[in-house]
């Protein structure tokens, strides 16, 4: 059974339901075989279907129990207030690390540290929302939901940035921040050969 066909009819957009996100999908074959994935703000589902074909053990989080109830087609699912409550996912006073973690379409900026934390050494972090400049397209408009210049990069510091955009998409129109950002390992060494992050498959 599609996705399409498990989300509730609505003439409104629904978060998370439709297709994975192109970024998404470019980016996945940097992520660990059969990882263990988080997606963060999961909505219906939609990146927890694509890793799930990819043999990741795939779990999201949303408050949405609505959402959720779909989701859970694809892997685990924890309903959970993230805006207003502690992360739900902590081990020995850290977050829980994961193979990837997905964010798309959701900002709030206090989870930032959180999110990155939640990368495993070695993991992948794709993460693609809303950004300034998109208050002239559409919703969402306040500043508190759109990225600034380079804030994720910001963000990211820490990590191996492997690709970011910064920019405007036309279909549907909307300003866009995008990464795809790897963790460093444990113990790199001092003399091991840089890891080769793939730009493409072919």
């Amino acid at each position: 059974m599609t996705l399409a066909a498990l989300v509730p009819h609505t003439q409104a957009p629904l978060h998370g339901a439709g297709e994975p996100s192109d970024w998404v999908r470019r980016w996945s074959h940097l992520a660990k075989p059969r990882g263990r994935l988080l997606d963060i703000a999961c909505g219906y589902g939609r990146h927890m279907a694509w890793f799930a074909t990819l043999g990741c053990e795939t779990m999201g989080i949303d408050r949405s129990a609505e959402a959720i109830a779909v989701a859970g087609q694809y892997g685990t699912c924890l309903q959970a207030d993230i805006e207003n409550g502690p992360w739900p996912l902590m081990q020995a006073g850290v977050p829980q690390p994961f193979d990837v973690v997905v964010v798309t379409n959701y900002l709030w900026r206090s989870l930032l540290p959180t999110i990155v934390q939640s990368v495993a050494p070695g993991g992948l972090l794709l993460y693609e929302t809303f950004a300034c400049g998109n208050e002239t397209v559409g919703k969402p408009s306040r500043p508190d939901f759109l990225l600034q210049p380079a804030e994720l990069l910001q963000t990211c510091q820490g990590l191996h940035v492997v690709a970011y955009e910064n920019g405007f998409l036309p279909q549907p129109e909307r300003f866009v921040q995008r990464i795809a950002a790897m963790a460093p390992t444990i113990d790199p060494g001092e003399n091991r050969e840089p890891v080769r992050h793939p730009l493409s498959l072919k």
